[in-house]
């Protein structure tokens, strides 16, 4: 038996490693993707990059484990059908469920793992992914000057060189506008050559050659509406840049603490406590406020402010009132009614707001748990499904687990979205993949056990010719 273990372990642990980081790999891709914009023409550092996909890659493991144990495990056992070891081993007096006893040990220690990563791991990966993101995204385009080209990435200044050396600092033919002056006219600097050198917070220019052109008014102005030029010719001049703007600085990361996919499990009830006390507030407030546009006015006689019994009045209330009083009476009643709307709107919103929030905590709190367990139940799912199909390699097993992934993957987001919007509880919204597909899997291990042909294609071709065998001898049964 032990031998018979350590053969399907070692089966098994190679297609999955193998697989989990294929899809990790394709996962990171698509998340270059989509982030590219907020990466290129930045001049980050290649680590800077790498960090990133370090702490995106944490986030992949939801998707990436559970597909790796379903496609691993139908390659496992499709390829010891296809060899006919799984044959073997049953001959031996070893049944399925004996023989997945090892793995299934295997993967009740990949789930708790797996649990464990998302309480204490991926809560701090996303508070070191979201803070790095953010720095990124708010971090401007890297100065870059091209030839032939006005580069207007410093504030203020508009740049062009006609031809850059091939050593990357040599300037030919520089042209540059400052825009910075109060008076709204350009200064303009032309020079033959220059030499360019930059740190963290400057770019120096080092022009040779040139001239630089200022326009400005009269010193009597009001007399005399003619503008100044100054032309000013120099052998070398320093034309300093503040690019301290375009440094990518890092953000404390205590400012993103609090968001629900930075904490654990502890964190996560503590902010659900405190946001269900913050919503009961609102409630409480919202009734104070609101109930006293309510307040009974003593306009007629038996409805006072004090305690009294009220009074019946036949027919219309406003008859009740005095005609003197009447157009004040309705006036005071339409604004009373604008501000209770005004006042109901903005606590209504804020009511949903508040509820929506606690959604979204109760929701990561689930997904502490569905991680885990959609692992053991794609492992039901895999594990007997190679044992019916008995085909090993990257071909059916592959399609197969694509096909069984996106079901399940389909069902856990549109129930996770609806349970965001309040369709479904939190609870039932995370779990009812699980919950739909575990009878799938006791009827596979079932049929696997049982050696059925579930998808044998001439066993259903069999069937297909023998009802329309009995069709045809039934028909022909009562044409006699």
């Amino acid at each position: 038996m032990k031998k018979i273990h350590l053969l399907l372990v070692k089966a098994f642990i190679k297609p999955f490693f193998v697989t989990f980081f294929i899809v990790m790999f394709i996962l990171l891709m698509l998340f270059l993707f989509k982030y590219i914009d907020d990466l290129i023409g930045k001049g980050f550092e290649w680590y800077v990059i790498l960090e990133l996909m370090y702490y995106a890659s944490a986030a992949n493991v939801s998707m990436a484990l559970p597909l790796s144990i379903l496609l691993s495990s139908i390659m496992t056992f499709g390829t010891l059908g296809e060899n006919y070891e799984l044959v073997a081993i049953k001959s031996a007096g070893v049944s399925l469920q004996k023989a997945m006893r090892p793995l299934l040990v295997l993967i009740v220690f990949l789930a708790i793992s797996s649990f464990i990563f998302s309480d204490y791991m991926l809560p701090k990966a996303n508070l070191k992914f979201g803070s790095l993101l953010w720095d990124i995204r708010n971090k401007k385009l890297s100065f870059l000057i091209k030839e032939g080209v006005f580069n207007n990435s410093i504030p203020g200044y508009s740049i062009r060189v006609d031809k850059k050396g091939a050593d990357g600092i040599s300037l030919h033919n520089v042209m540059i506008y400052d825009h910075t002056s109060n008076n709204g006219i350009a200064k303009i600097i032309i020079a033959k050559s220059g030499k360019m050198s930059k740190n963290d917070d400057y770019l120096l220019l080092t022009l040779h050659d040139g001239v630089r052109y200022e326009e400005s008014s009269g010193k009597n102005a009001s007399y005399n509406p003619r503008q100044e030029l100054t032309r000013m010719r120099f052998k070398e001049t320093d034309q300093k840049f503040d690019i301290s703007s375009f440094k990518m600085n890092r953000t404390d990361e205590e400012g993103f603490r609090g968001n629900t996919q930075m904490l654990n499990l502890k964190g996560l009830t503590k902010k659900e406590d405190s946001l269900k006390k913050e919503l009961a507030v609102v409630n409480k407030s919202a009734a104070l406020n609101l109930s006293g546009y309510y307040k009974q006015n003593s306009y007629t006689k038996g409805y006072t402010k004090i305690n009294t019994p009220a009074k019946r009045i036949e027919g219309q209330v406003l008859n009740s009132i005095p005609k003197n009083q009447r157009l004040s009476v309705l006036q005071s009643a339409l604004d009373q009614a604008n501000s209770i709307q005004q006042a109901t709107s903005g606590r209504l919103a804020e009511h949903a707001d508040r509820v929506k929030n606690i959604i979204k905590v109760q929701i990561e709190y689930q997904k502490k748990f569905t991680l885990a367990a959609s692992c053991l139940l794609l492992f039901f799912i895999g594990a007997p499904l190679g044992a019916i199909i008995r085909k090993g390699g990257l071909g059916l097993p592959v399609v197969m687990a694509i096909v069984f992934f996106l079901i399940y993957h389909i069902i856990a987001t549109v129930s996770e979205k609806s349970a965001t919007q309040g369709s479904l509880t939190p609870f039932f919204g995370m779990w009812l993949a699980i919950i739909i597909l575990s009878p799938l899997g006791a009827f596979l291990t079932y049929k696997a056990t049982v050696d059925s042909a579930l998808f044998d294609v001439n066993y259903f071709k069999t069937l297909i010719v023998n009802f329309f065998k009995r069709f045809s001898s039934k028909k022909t049964a009562l044409k006699v």
